[in-house]
């Protein structure tokens, strides 16, 4: 009961931080006219005020270090040394707009201090492949992925009103109640803090209106970097079956619980590099676009999809006991089935712009366009080639 205490203490203290840091940010950025405009890959129709990760950063920080005191949490210094240097690569980002190679060499230093520093680190794939434990470099390399992937999925979910914090709060709730119930209470601490650091946020960016704020880079790169932590450090505690609360397969579970930033995110950026474009380049082809095609609001479509990885959460939980490679398989066949039911609405009620150069979710041509003189073999297997690219896309 002491340590739930504590708990709700450092959500409220994390909130009422927050809360009063967006309103003097919100009053900054007004005076220095540093204002997120709607561009292609924003669904914004009118200017509003970016740098909302400040106050996250600051009410995170300040109430985790005061909630963590008298708890053995030796890594949390150099989670947060990693944390301040995404907090600045995200602030600069948002003031001149750095290149994406620069962020991602930043974002490789960051999971470097967190794997070599705070030893937070893939160790064992719990049976996936058929692989257990793993060596330093392996460990090195897929815990780095891990970390740059997530970090990344976050940044790109922020493109409507409250999905990357609504996402964050979600992910950081389901791990921080199994790091309390399993007894790993410094890692409960520091989920309940990032928790109401991003409420605060969530109710100004959803609901605000005199102090609507984004979070801007500042905020989900910083998010995708402590989800990242979070995520590691609950994979790693499920090694030990004995131990209580053990939850088995527990990357996969892991990939559920993040399942709409990190399926959605590998799916566009798939799409992106097949279609010989970067992975970075902007375009609306997330769910989340589709959604708002579809005419949902953002607030609508925000609380959908929340909705929808709250229900794959359930779902993969119950089914945990099947084993991973089962489990695993589930989740890619449920995943891709969920993300094609939005595409199959917008190509039933003919939404689909056939050279709308943002949307990229193009019309192959009929085949009985071409004139019968035309028909031959390379006519043929230029559509093939345009079909099969229409339906990854809608995929």
């Amino acid at each position: 009961m002491t340590i739930l205490i504590q708990l709700i203490f450092c959500f409220i203290l994390a909130l009422s931080i927050s809360l009063y840091a967006l309103r003097i940010v919100v009053h900054v950025v007004h005076k220095l006219n540093l204002y997120d405009r709607p561009c292609e890959r924003s669904s914004a129709n009118k200017p509003v005020p970016t740098l909302g990760g400040i106050a996250i950063f600051v009410s995170f920080v300040l109430v985790s270090t005061l909630g963590l005191n008298g708890y053995e949490l030796p890594e949390q210094i150099y989670v947060q040394t990693a944390v301040i240097l995404i907090f600045f690569v995200g602030l600069k980002d948002d003031i001149v707009n750095l290149p994406p190679y620069k962020k991602i060499i930043a974002q490789i230093i960051a999971a470097s201090i967190i794997i070599f520093f705070a030893k937070i680190r893939f160790t064992n794939l719990h049976g996936l492949l058929w692989i257990g434990e793993i060596g330093v470099i392996p460990s090195f390399l897929i815990t780095c992925f891990t970390i740059v992937v997530i970090i990344n999925a976050f940044n790109l979910m922020d493109g409507i009103d409250g999905l990357a914090a609504g996402l964050s709060m979600l992910a950081a709730f389901v791990f921080g109640s199994w790091f309390f119930i399993s007894g790993h209470l410094g890692y409960a601490l520091l989920s309940a803090s990032l928790i109401g650091a991003i409420a605060g946020f969530f109710y100004l960016n959803v609901y605000g209106k005199r102090y609507k704020i984004f979070m801007g880079d500042t905020g989900s790169l910083l998010l995708g970097t402590i989800i990242s932590v979070l995520m590691i450090r609950f994979t790693e505690y499920n090694i030990d079956q004995t131990q209580p609360y053990a939850i088995s397969s527990a990357p996969a579970i892991a990939f559920g619980i993040l399942l709409y930033p990190l399926f959605d995110t590998i799916r566009v950026m798939t799409i992106r590099i097949i279609n010989r474009r970067s992975p970075f380049s902007a375009d609306k082809n997330h769910l989340h676009h589709r959604l708002l095609l579809l005419g949902y609001s953002h607030k609508k479509a925000t609380y959908t999809i929340i909705a929808m990885n709250i229900l794959f959460i359930i779902f993969v939980l119950a089914n945990r006991h099947h084993g991973i490679h089962i489990l695993s398989v589930l989740i890619a066949i449920t995943g891709t089935i969920l993300f094609l039911i939005p595409a199959y609405y917008i190509k039933r009620k003919n939404l689909i712009k056939e050279n709308d150069p943002v949307q990229h979710l193009l019309i192959p041509p009929s085949f009985n366009r071409f004139p019968k003189s035309e028909r031959n073999f390379s006519n043929k297997k230029k559509l093939d080639h345009q079909t099969f690219f229409h339906k990854l896309n809608l995929w």
